[in-house]
């Protein structure tokens, strides 16, 4: 609240949605530096002899692929192959996996988990203990290597780095969700405040801004990322979001594969597909109608004003015979229909760092 923060209720969080502005925060981020509280993430960690094989069973992704340090990103689905939720699952032990959940999920998530858990497996949810903070930006690398003095290599993309820092457990992840190069930091809770004062102090040198949730949408929606509960949900499947890349039908178990095999082999009927607005027009929202000719074909599932683009764009379920690159569609905004185009992902390409 110090910093100027607008709050917004999120998930029965108090959340951020903006400091100086959501184009500001999202050009910082772009150019520079911006972090983000994500202390509202759940924290799962399971442990044991079985705990691959169990995590395997209930995960699309290939747990197995993973070594001591590495991440994936991975589904939890339902029966008929719907997303429960989207989260990141990393192996921090030989037999210890912690997995980042949506906040919203937190509860169904583990209750789900739960009922299907192996008893020689141990699951505890960690969520309350620890609070999260995400560094994103081309100088992320920058503020790591200054942050440490050079105590500690940066971890790799998709790896997972566990530091101790005045006697407290810290893990140290490089992923993000805003197509720049960054680090997300889970701390115990009770220093939260000390650790986001840390970043923003030694963050200075490289022009970091604190970001909410309004630049996180709008980054994440220029890299096509889907947003748990508007392009995914349990009546949706990783196929047709366009992420079967994160999951691995050659696995002989796991919850969903038969429904994801069998939409596999008779082909999707809709995919979901990023589209920009080709002329001057409101920013389109989720729910929003897109036709095809005098057809509503579908709703838009997120939608936003691109700061980086400088025109409308946004994500849709179109059926298949018009999920075509170069496709014309129309938003309807506010009564009025808008020429869109269906692009290719992402709608915005960035240079990552090494």
């Amino acid at each position: 609240m110090s910093l100027g923060a607008k709050m917004v209720d999120f998930g029965g969080w108090s959340m951020p949605v903006q400091y100086k502005g959501i184009i500001d925060e999202h050009q910082a981020v772009r150019t520079s530096l911006g972090v983000f509280d994500i202390s509202h993430m759940g924290q799962f960690f399971a442990e044991g002899p079985g705990a691959e094989a169990w995590l395997n069973r209930l995960l699309a992704n290939n747990v197995q692929r993973l070594s001591v340090g590495e991440c994936q990103y991975t589904f939890l689905l339902n029966e008929q192959g719907g997303v429960i939720d989207d989260l990141i699952v990393y192996r921090i032990g030989d037999q210890r996996y912690l997995m980042v959940v949506n906040a919203a999920k937190i509860e169904e998530d583990f209750a789900w988990m739960e009922a299907h858990r192996d008893p020689a497996v141990s699951f505890e949810n960690h969520s309350d203990h620890y609070a999260g903070i995400a560094v994103q930006g081309p100088k992320s690398a920058q503020l790591f290597d200054s942050f440490f003095g050079g105590r500690h290599s940066r971890p790799a993309r998709n790896e997972i780095l566990t530091v101790t820092i005045d006697g407290e457990t810290y893990f140290i992840a490089r992923t993000g969700y805003t197509g720049e190069d960054g680090f997300e930091v889970f701390c115990p809770a009770e220093r939260a405040v000390r650790s986001w004062n840390d970043v923003l102090r030694k963050g200075e040198e490289f022009g970091i801004k604190p970001c909410g949730l309004g630049s996180r949408d709008t980054l994440r929606l220029e890299m096509c990322y889907p947003l748990n509960g508007s392009d995914l949900s349990p009546d949706t499947t990783p196929i047709e979001a366009g992420l079967s890349i994160f999951i691995d039908l050659q696995k002989p178990e796991f919850i969903g594969r038969e429904a994801l095999v069998r939409q596999k082999q008779e082909g999707v009927k809709r995919r979901l597909v990023p589209f920009k607005m080709t002329g001057a027009s409101p920013p389109p929202r989720s729910h929003y109608a897109i036709y095809k000719g005098d057809q509503k074909i579908a709703e838009a599932t997120s939608g936003s004003l691109s700061p980086t683009l400088k025109t409308g764009i946004g994500m849709a379920y179109i059926p298949t015979a018009y999920a075509r690159i170069n496709e014309e569609i129309e938003i309807d905004i506010r009564g009025r229909r808008f020429p869109a185009v269906i692009e290719k992902k992402p709608l915005h390409r960035v240079t990552q760092n090494s």
